[in-house]
């Protein structure tokens, strides 16, 4: 599968070679337009990658030229909530890897557990959880693939070193912690924020483990960031929606991609 994904993409892209790949979350697809001279590859072109199924999930690839680089953006995940296994949310990260792709930027919407988050903190994520209980790397070992990744840094600690100069020369809020993943799609309970909470996490959502893990075992160097669009269950007395989700990490786009474009020039 990740062979004919890559074939029909590279058909597409012709000489481009993409080093950098960034995959946007709920609500953040309008960075695709930061892209210059993009060729867009709707997903419905690429063997074995799904319609997206979730509002404020675009579907398509968008490849060109940014901050001097040329990167490739995923606007649209595949979540394990939508019925997918981890194999299928993995796939884009290992068609990226077999691209040539080098570093990984992800970016979600995440709830946020620490309690001094404000809604639209983006957080640069230092390590992650993984309670959805699914693993990309069940079954034989794909090629170019290591059967037992080493996950002691999943999220580069270099390229979290340059995140944290790029937001202080650009004057991006930004702040750091642990991001833990969930099957959803139902938001959490308040006990099970309070459990996560125990169990060290600052933010909660339901996607990038399982891409991060497929991509540690690629050998991609990884960085990724949550926006914070609402406080979890339990945090706040308000109850929680998509919506507001989409809402609030819009809002945050023009920060939060100003901050990728600066790392993305000091690659």
């Amino acid at each position: 599968m990740v062979e004919a994904a890559t074939t029909a993409i590279t058909s597409r892209l012709g000489s481009r070679r993409p080093s950098v790949a960034v995959v946007l979350g709920s609500g953040l697809g309008f960075f695709a337009q930061r892209i210059q001279d993009a060729v867009t590859i709707p997903y419905r072109e690429i063997p074995g990658f799904p319609e997206p199924t979730v509002i404020g999930h675009g579907g398509e690839l968008v490849a060109g030229r940014l901050a001097g680089k040329e990167v490739i953006a995923q606007s649209g995940r595949f979540h394990l909530y939508e019925g997918h296994d981890a194999g299928i949310a993995a796939l884009p990260v290992r068609t990226f890897a077999a691209l040539g792709v080098s570093t990984l930027l992800l970016t979600n919407a995440a709830g946020g557990i620490r309690r001094t988050f404000a809604q639209g903190t983006v957080m640069l994520i230092a390590d992650h959880i993984n309670l959805t209980f699914r693993n990309p790397l069940l079954g034989r070992v794909l090629t170019g693939e290591e059967r037992f990744p080493d996950m002691s840094d999943p999220y580069d600690p270099r390229l979290r070193a340059l995140a944290r100069e790029v937001a202080l020369d650009r004057r991006v809020s930004l702040n750091e912690g642990v991001y833990v993943q969930l099957l959803g799609p139902s938001y959490e309970t308040p006990a099970e924020i309070r459990m996560l909470e125990r169990l060290g996490a600052d933010a909660v959502g339901m996607s990038t483990v399982v891409e991060v893990i497929a991509a540690r075992a690629r050998g991609l160097q990884c960085l990724g960031f949550s926006v914070v669009t609402n406080p979890a269950s339990g945090i706040s007395p308000n109850k929680l929606n998509h919506t507001e989700v989409m809402e609030t990490a819009r809002r945050v786009t023009g920060e939060l991609g100003s901050l990728i474009e600066g790392i993305i020039r000091r690659l």
